[in-house]
């Protein structure tokens, strides 16, 4: 039996972790006049085992490119973020740039096989002078979660920040805690975002790396803003061991329960977002071919703009079904958002009291469409959101 209990200022309760943030000029003053940092640090006191999740998008940027050229296995006890600028298809450059700044943060911290990791504008080599300056500006021995946590984020309107206590049964205890940015490029295929995992629990190397991979694939994998995949995306465990606290079952769950809701925070935030939807297909041929299903389901832009405009149109849905290449029978077809039956083969037009109660349903901040196949038993939930006239303003206007 284990007990897991919600924390406050996130990062902050994990032992022998450190984090901060500070502003060298990348990101402009909010509207309000204050200044959120550009620049962060997440750092541990000993050195801790690490496993992570990048990007499939080819173009993988020169931070993940940095990282991969360590051993297998190795340890860290550095990571260092910045905002503004995602130092992507900036070729060797973009790589020696890492190392230059590396050097240098290592002539004032004793620093072993440190992280880098980016998120910004494509095309262009990091500002290096700018971002030495934060070496100075920096308390290595602070413990700020909310500024590291807003100092990640680009366009979203929102910190993104869990932390979980896990108390066990034999009176033991361990801590996880996560960071995240991410609200537009987000694509069932690791969600364009960064995600920075904390723990002191006494974990096995291949346990992190087993639980991180189940993690992933139920949550930053299942959900969808716009169908874009970015070239930084990366989801970081990081374990320093220091609670001496340690249950398989017990830190699965507690993992599985920091992504899905740090997934369903972006999905919350998504550009111009103003509801997320749970895409369920059951009863398909098998499991591969409802995920198939689903996941378009949450990627179509005809499905996503008339969620926005809350209209229940069930065809979007059935005709996005039929596209998708797997088997399927308009016979056997029943689709539910919620509890409310909107097509059987028995029921194809919306009649009045049906559209009403479907509005009814779409004017809420969530709710579920369920596709019932009648083929098989193959089942998968992705989530998505609707698409806005914010969505098209924002990424207009990304550089600006």
């Amino acid at each position: 039996m284990f007990q897991i209990l919600s924390l406050k200022n996130g990062l902050d309760n994990v032992k022998g972790f450190y984090s901060g943030s500070t502003n060298v000029g990348l990101r402009k003053a909010n509207s309000d006049g204050s200044t959120d940092g550009d620049v962060s640090f997440i750092r541990s006191e000993s050195l801790c085992d690490v496993v992570s999740r990048f990007t499939t998008n080819r173009f993988a940027a020169a931070p993940i490119k940095h990282f991969l050229k360590y051993p297998a296995n190795f340890q860290t006890d550095f990571i260092l973020i910045n905002a503004k600028n995602a130092n992507a298809m900036t070729g060797a450059k973009g790589i020696e740039d890492i190392e230059e700044l590396f050097g240098t943060l290592n002539c004032k911290l004793q620093i072993t096989n440190p992280i880098m990791s980016s998120t910004g504008v494509i095309g262009y080599r990091l500002p290096l002078e700018k971002i030495t300056t934060a070496f100075d500006a920096f308390d290595f021995n602070s413990k700020n979660s909310n500024s590291t946590a807003r100092a990640i984020m680009t366009t979203d309107s929102f910190k993104k920040e869990i932390c979980f206590k896990v108390e066990l049964a034999n009176g033991s205890s361990f801590h996880i805690a996560a960071i995240a940015k991410g609200a537009g490029m987000i694509n069932p295929a690791m969600a364009t975002m960064l995600c920075f995992i904390i723990t002191d629990a006494d974990i096995p190397r291949d346990d992190m790396d087993e639980l991180l991979g189940i993690a992933v694939e139920n949550s930053f994998n299942r959900i969808s803003v716009d169908g874009d995949t970015s070239t930084n995306d990366s989801v970081f465990l990081l374990s320093n061991k220091q609670s001496g606290s340690y249950d398989k079952d017990a830190f699965r769950e507690a993992l599985n329960k920091i992504t899905f809701e740090l997934a369903m925070m972006i999905l919350r935030d998504g550009e111009g977002a103003t509801k997320t939807v749970a895409f369920e297909v059951k009863g398909a041929k098998n499991t591969e071919e409802a995920k198939k299903a689903s996941m378009l389901l949450s990627n179509s832009l005809l499905v996503k703009t008339a969620l926005f405009g809350e209209d229940p149109n069930w065809g979007r849905i059935a005709s996005t079904i039929g596209a998708s290449g797997i088997e399927c029978d308009e016979e056997k077809l029943v689709i539910h958002y919620d509890d409310l039956l909107i097509y059987s083969k028995d029921q194809r037009e919306i009649n009045k009291d049906i559209e009403e109660k479907a509005h009814k349903i779409m004017k809420q901040p969530s709710f579920h469409i369920t596709c019932e196949l009648g083929l098989g038993n193959g089942a998968f939930t992705s989530y998505g959101c609707d698409l806005s006239y914010d969505y098209v303003k924002i990424n207009a206007e990304y550089r600006t």
